[in-house]
């Protein structure tokens, strides 16, 4: 619990609450202990794994390269997460995709066009149900959906455990493997893309100054989508861990209070890269490029490890 100071006194009062359904004597204790000896192993091989590190951002900025965005305008604070040591992968390039379109081109216009059209605050062409998409996305609660199915389909404790190490331990890769390219290619986000069209070199967008999108942009570059990146990653991991397509989650989300029902892991990915262009906060490009990239470290995860013995 030291690990996490600020939930020290949640996982103090759920572990005891966890204890208290587990009848007192040689077996729990033996739990306790087993547990606890796994966990000080787990700390002890993320030793010096480079978590808040201090990683700088240093292009200057020009047409294409990220800066801070409004309102906070923060710096790029979490790019020590492309440089963190992962899980699985041999290191955080690995999967590292080519690089996005370029100002010029006719794909980087369209990608363009469509964040600006569909991802404004105001003024959209957004749908109702793309706006409520677009929120829903953007505050999951994956863990509580993966304990819900292990609940549902009768997991054993071996069975949960590993859903959990599967899960977490290919989302946080994936994370890791965005964070590379994007602190590799550091492009700007659509905000500032978008206001500042007349700088790009590029006849077929058009500047908007006071563009504004749906959802506040997070601090850090487009290219690629960290969120459809881990999407792409955990239904990819789920698919080759159930051995079937049909993932059967219930996913709620904080942003709406609204749960929704996935039968099929390709359908949480589509909304999923449809609701970042839809906020406002990624191009379509980042999305899709991050989604592969997320399947891409799944299948060679889930190749060498959590194979059943």
């Amino acid at each position: 619990m030291t690990g996490f100071p600020k939930a020290g006194s949640a996982l103090e009062t759920a572990w005891k609450a966890s204890l208290a359904k587990v009848p007192d004597g040689p077996a729990e204790q033996a739990g306790v202990t087993f547990g606890q000896r796994a966990a000080r192993h787990i700390v002890k091989l993320r030793a010096n794994d480079g978590r808040g590190a201090s990683v700088p951002f240093t292009p200057a900025p020009a047409p294409g390269v990220w800066r801070p965005t409004p309102p906070q305008y923060e710096g790029f604070a979490t790019a020590w997460i492309g440089r963190l040591r992962p899980f699985l992968m041999e290191e955080p390039g690995q999967f590292r995709p080519g690089p996005p379109p370029a100002l010029t081109s006719s794909q980087y216009a369209r990608d363009l066009a469509e964040v600006q059209a569909y991802g404004a605050r105001n003024g959209s062409l957004r749908s109702a149900g793309q706006t409520e998409t677009a929120r829903f996305v953007a505050r999951v609660e994956i863990q509580q959906a993966l304990g819900d199915h292990a609940a549902r389909h009768g997991f054993d404790i071996t069975e949960t455990a590993r859903l959990y190490a599967v899960a977490n331990t290919v989302i946080t890769d994936a994370m890791i493997a965005a964070w590379d390219a994007k602190l590799h290619y550091g492009t700007w986000r659509p905000i500032t893309a978008i206001r500042e069209a007349d700088t790009d070199g590029n006849p077929a967008t058009r500047a908007d100054p006071a563009w504004e999108p749906l959802l506040t942009t997070p601090a850090h570059p487009d290219y690629l989508s960290g969120h459809a990146t881990w999407a792409g990653a955990l239904m990819r991991a789920l698919e080759e861990l159930f051995g079937t397509s049909r993932v059967d989650l219930y996913i709620h989300s904080a942003g709406t209070g609204t749960t929704r029902h996935y039968e099929y892991a390709a359908d949480y990915v589509r909304d999923v890269v449809d609701a970042r262009v839809w906020a406002g906060i990624h191009t379509r490009t980042a999305d899709v490029v991050g989604s592969h990239t997320g399947e891409k470290v799944a299948a060679w995860s889930l190749r060498r490890y959590f194979q059943r013995t």
